[in-house]
């Protein structure tokens, strides 16, 4: 009986120290942005690259999000998430908050942040941090007409 006792507390003992092992196990993958058409793909994305830079952030991201571009709706659903995020920024945004950005259609995100960011006073939007999502080629234009603002900005390289 007092064998079986002990190890009983040795199995209980070795399955304790399993499950504290397991989270080591788990490392954090890079992402990788999904093809192009993938609408479904692409709004998981967005929200996942937006969890990985949230940083100091407490407050949930506002995710702006722009469908693939052969998608016959695209004009209508740039036009309106363009008012949308442009109502939100002229509202203004409190420290502690990020907006993200991000679609496979890289530059017409680049144009739609230029145009919503374009008459944001300077040094308005401190506290707050702004991801854009996007290529490369995209960055330089969005960097120039988000820093004045005074928002942290952070770019990721879909790939």
């Amino acid at each position: 009986m007092r064998a079986m006792l002990i190890a009983s507390f040795a199995l209980a003992f070795t399955a304790c120290k399993k499950e504290e092992a397991a989270p080591v196990d788990e490392a954090k993958q890079a992402l990788v942005a999904p093809a192009k058409e993938d609408d479904a793909g692409w709004k998981k994305y967005l929200q996942e690259v937006a969890i990985q830079n949230m940083g100091n952030i407490t407050n949930s991201p506002f995710l702006y999000y722009l469908s693939p571009e052969t998608d016959p709706d695209f004009q209508a659903k740039y036009e309106r998430q363009t008012e949308s995020a442009t109502q939100a920024v002229a509202r203004g945004v409190q420290p502690g908050n990020m907006l993200a950005f991000g679609s496979s259609a890289s530059g017409k995100m680049a144009d739609m942040i230029q145009v919503v960011f374009k008459d944001v006073s300077p040094d308005s939007m401190k506290g707050v941090r702004v991801v854009f999502i996007g290529q490369s080629a995209d960055n330089a234009r969005v960097q120039a007409v988000v820093q004045p603002t005074g928002a942290e900005y952070i770019f990721v390289e879909a790939k």
